[in-house]
């Protein structure tokens, strides 16, 4: 007997213009709806508050020289201050030139309110009509390309096998392609985005010594690199970013008068560069459009002999962050630079570390080459919102970690690249560094002094210094994964409370106290977003995952096992993490931020006085956060500027392009992988800016509803949330109950109270209903007698979860700082044990933090239907704080369950409506030892206080405290 099959069509669009997503059925559009476009439907907002080298080029940069052999491939927001905040062009008269003022494509200004011009028509096809989808035949060819090269990554005989099978099916038709190649060559004809590899390789060409010659001496290093400006004009011709570009630099106000610092044009140094640009009248009315660079080796395999790459990234100062952190193309790989490497012999040899350093600039120096023009004279751009620009190029900031900024500034190892503090007092007085005083220095001592009293290596100059407006030691950017998350917290502060409990307690005791931090680590209860460490943080290889992950709950961990003193030490600096790592950071913030620091500075002495840090603290990552107000005040918020964004781009650019390669040569199938994603991206960019891919495939069968229906979400804890901001912080959550009905729960109330061993269910529904009814009354339903509460014996729907959908920008989120977080209530999670989640309320608007806030456990969530309507609630079990101030050294608020006179826990019912999102709660354990057997799934019931964790994430972190 043969099985039918139904194809069912994704043929009903999504109503929203400019969304391309197609369903094939009505409940699908009815979750999309209330997911990415929840805003439109029931929005609830509240708002409360080169030098000569010794190198040799030996083919000149654009000198294409071909990819090796390519047959060897298989493989309407919502804005809090929009009454108040202003981005205007204020200050010198100078910079009131620089504005990025709309021209035609001969650079001529345009009168004020012109439209941009339409996109240019596609090409026509060989039969004499437009073909939208060039080199595409039709959309279906260009969407299967796309999710075969880009999203599903499938190897090349893996194509030829999927169009054999296709061919077969259909004898009458053809596949979309013939074969790989035949994709393949289709998606090199793409023109939008198109920027070609070449190559250019430097040999050393200084004097050779007597005797052997060191084999570096004698090789030829390959840089394969991209013309960064067509790579820039690419970037800026996305009309992906067209609401999230900055034509000229900006200056952003909260409601109380306070400079904002945000995306990078609104940060001072962008205002400073514009008024030297300004200086040139023929400049006036152009755009400034800084170049952000950011470099760092990577590795693509431990079993192969060549496995390290060093990639070279761009991307431009104008779009905003949250574009530059996203995977939306705005950053890209400009260059794989070359790695000199020699035999041991000579590894440590001073003339191949010098080599090796000016092989560095000089290679940067003529990667940048094509820009140098566009930085003097503008250049006509084609920006992300349709207009013509004329742009004035600059060198932005530098994006790097600590060894490489030192290779970048020309500074000795364990000195700082940006100021002038002396290496053994790191947080001394300290002058900033500049190029021309370096320059001066070095007229004045010799290389040897300059070394060892200032820090400078002499025989190097910074590939900034070939460009105009430019000098590297303020172009280095803050970097917030490997100064303050892997650095400063894993590498140091971790390391030193281990070193301080064997200082005090000895070895011995001191891996019994580890054990059972490990343990409380361990006990975290669950959470949206929090990472699980069953066996504590006793793992072999950190990643900054890891690192941030551990943030999260290290703090209670050692909360009584150390002394208050290191207890304060580390809350500070958390502070001070969460605090510069914000996305939108205001002068208040500003002051914030100083505060933690002299905090930490003051704390962390403890362990100098305990013999963990004999000779004091001139590290260079902690220094680095002494530079952290200057440089916000400079480029913005630093979540705009983090290495983070390059190791995330490896992944896409290096190491699945290398892993698509057959690992012989990759390089150059790397280079073409690159090349081609590239095409793709833009290409369908081009699309949805036209509306094309918007649309059905094939003609709508069925019509679209267009009144908005119950949600129904995935099951994801924690996901990022698509869609416009819709909301300012604090927010009251949007949270709705899942539609994923729970079952074998009873329906009726009565059997419902009992299966959930819950009897005051009942009396509770009343006294919920009464509030509802009565919003206005002076007493809460709490108070009044039982007989004055609505009478409900009806239908009773259980659900196991639902979801709350808020602005946190500075989390993982959508492109409009949306984030959906899924709180549970269920005795079955994983298939084991229960997860009843905890929540908080918002019991008054006019406190700030938790004094305006109750912490509660979710025990059920259901709905009901009582006089036609429709109450979407949760059955909670309340916490109240404990003391009217945060720990002192932790900083939390601590609460403690409410009970009432008989010692039973309080519950109450809340309408889904007042809860405002999830919330971590971990237990004060105190200085005992928790036992070997705990279990997370108890820790909600298992102690007399908890911490409220002000760490989970960054909402909590702002909203909380």
């Amino acid at each position: 007997m043969t099985r039918s099959k139904v194809f069912r069509a994704r043929n009903i669009p999504c109503p929203i213009a400019r969304c391309p997503q197609l369903f094939g059925i009505r409940s699908g559009l009815t979750r999309h709806l209330h997911t990415t476009h929840r805003d439109l439907y029931e929005t609830r907002t509240r708002r409360t508050p080169i030098p000569d080298l010794d190198i040799e080029p030996l083919v000149e940069f654009g000198d294409a020289a071909p990819l090796p052999d390519e047959a060897e491939e298989e493989a309407g927001p919502f804005n809090p201050d929009a009454t108040v905040t202003h981005a205007v062009l204020d200050g010198a008269s100078l910079l009131q030139q620089i504005t990025g003022t709309p021209c035609d494509v001969n650079g001529f200004d345009l009168p004020f309110g012109t439209p941009p011009p339409p996109i240019p028509d596609q090409p026509f096809a060989d039969d004499g009509t437009q073909n939208d989808f060039a080199p595409f035949d039709k959309r279906p060819e260009f969407e299967l390309a796309d999710f075969i090269f880009r999203r599903n990554q499938m190897p090349g005989m893996q194509i030829d096998e999927l169009m054999a099978i296709w061919a077969d099916m259909n004898a009458e038709g053809h596949p979309p392609f013939v074969n790989s190649e035949d994709m393949y060559s289709t998606i090199d004809d793409i023109e939008l985005g198109d920027a070609p590899w070449s190559c250019f390789a430097v040999r050393y060409s200084g004097a050779y010594p007597e005797g052997e010659t060191p084999s570096w001496m004698l090789a030829d290093y390959e840089f394969w690199v991209r013309d960064p400006k067509v790579v820039l004009h690419n970037q800026m011709a996305n009309r992906d970013f067209a609401k999230d570009f900055d034509a000229a630099p900006l200056r952003e106000y909260t409601t109380d008068g306070k400079r904002r610092y945000k995306d990078f044009m609104s940060g001072n140094w962008a205002w400073k560069q514009c008024d030297k640009i300004a200086e040139d009248v023929e400049t006036h009315g152009a755009m400034f459009t800084p170049v952000i660079l950011g470099s760092d080796k990577t590795t693509v395999s431990v079993a192969t002999g060549q496995n390290e790459y060093y990639p070279l990234y761009s991307s431009v100062g104008n779009i905003h962050n949250n574009m530059r952190r996203s995977h939306r193309n705005g950053v890209s790989l400009v260059a794989f630079l070359a790695i000199p490497k020699t035999d041991k012999q000579f590894a440590n040899d001073s003339n191949f570390r010098t080599f090796r350093r000016q092989l560095f600039h000089a290679g940067l120096t003529v990667i940048l080459e094509p820009l140098r023009a566009g930085m003097t004279t503008p250049e006509v751009m084609l920006c992300p919102d349709g207009h013509y620009r004329r742009a004035i190029y600059g060198l932005g900031p530098y994006i790097a970690d600590y060894p490489e900024q030192v290779l970048l500034a020309c500074v000795v190892q364990n000195w700082c690249p940006r100021c002038t503090a002396m290496v053994g007092n790191l947080d001394g007085e300290g002058g900033r560094r500049c190029q021309e005083h370096t320059e001066f220095l070095q007229e004045l001592f010799d290389p040897t002094e300059l070394w060892d009293n200032y820090g400078i290596v002499s025989d190097v100059v910074p590939f900034t210094a070939s460009f105009p407006r430019a000098d590297i030691h303020e172009l280095l950017s803050p970097d917030l994964l490997h100064q303050i998350i892997k650095g400063t917290f894993k590498d140091h502060l971790v390391a030193w409370v281990g070193e301080y409990l064997d200082a005090i307690h000895g070895t011995a005791y001191a891996k019994i106290i580890m054990a059972d931090i490990d343990r409380r680590i361990a006990a975290a209860p669950p959470f949206p977003g929090l990472r699980r460490f069953p066996q504590g943080r006793g793992f072999k290889q950190w990643t900054g995952d890891d690192s941030k992950a551990l943030m999260k709950v290290y703090l209670p961990a050692i909360a009584g096992h150390v002394p208050g003193q290191v207890v304060r030490t580390l809350s500070a600096f958390l502070d001070f993490c969460y605090l510069v790592r914000r996305s939108e950071i205001d002068e208040s913030t500003l002051d914030d931020i100083d505060n933690a620091l002299a905090r930490f500075h003051r704390e962390r002495v403890i362990f100098e006085d305990v013999g963990v840090r004999p000779d004091g603290f001139s590290l260079p990552r902690q220094h680095s956060l002494t530079h952290y107000r200057a440089l916000i005040e400079m480029f913005g918020a630093p979540n705009g500027l983090c290495s983070s964004i390059m190791e995330s781009k490896h992944i896409k650019a290096v190491k699945e392009p290398w892993r698509r390669s057959n690992h012989f040569e990759a390089i150059g199938q790397m280079l073409l992988t690159n090349q081609r994603l590239d095409k793709i991206a833009s290409l369908r960019s081009d699309l949805i800016a036209r509306g094309l891919l918007s649309g059905p495939r094939v003609p709508r069968l069925l019509p679209v509803p267009m009144v908005p229906l119950p949600f129904n979400g995935g099951d994801a804890d924690d996901t990022d949330a698509d869609g416009p901001r819709v909301s300012s912080l604090p927010i009251p959550a949007e949270c709705h109950a899942n539609l994923l009905t729970a079952r074998g729960y009873p329906r009726r109330l009565l059997e419902l109270s009992n299966y959930v061993d819950e009897p005051r269910l009942p009396e509770l529904i009343r006294r919920f209903l009464y509030d509802q009814k009565n919003p206005n009354a002076p007493e809460s339903g709490a108070d009044v007698a039982l007989q004055r509460c609505p009478q409900f014996m009806g239908r009773v729907t259980v659900f196991h979860s639902a979801v709350a959908i808020y602005h946190a920008p500075s989390d993982a989120s959508g492109v409009g700082g949306m984030h959906r977080q899924r709180i549970r209530a269920t005795p079955k999670w994983r298939g084991s044990y229960g997860r009843w989640d905890c929540v908080v309320i918002e019991t008054d608007a006019a406190q700030p933090g938790m004094r305006g806030l109750h912490a509660a456990q979710v025990v059920l969530f259901f709905s009901f239907k009582h006089d036609g309507v429709v109450y979407p609630c949760a059955l909670v079990k309340w916490f109240v704080r404990v003391g009217d101030e945060p720990n002192e050294d932790t900083g939390m608020w601590v609460v403690e369950p409410e009970v009432d006179g008989a010692g039973i826990r309080v519950m109450s019912i809340v309408h889904l409506d007042c809860i405002l999102r999830g919330v971590h709660l971990m237990g004060v354990y105190g200085s005992g030892l928790l036992p070997r057997t705990f279990h997370f799934s108890d820790t909600l019931t298992a102690f007399r206080t908890y911490y409220v964790n002000k760490f989970a994430d960054h909402h909590s972190n702002q909203i909380l405290f």
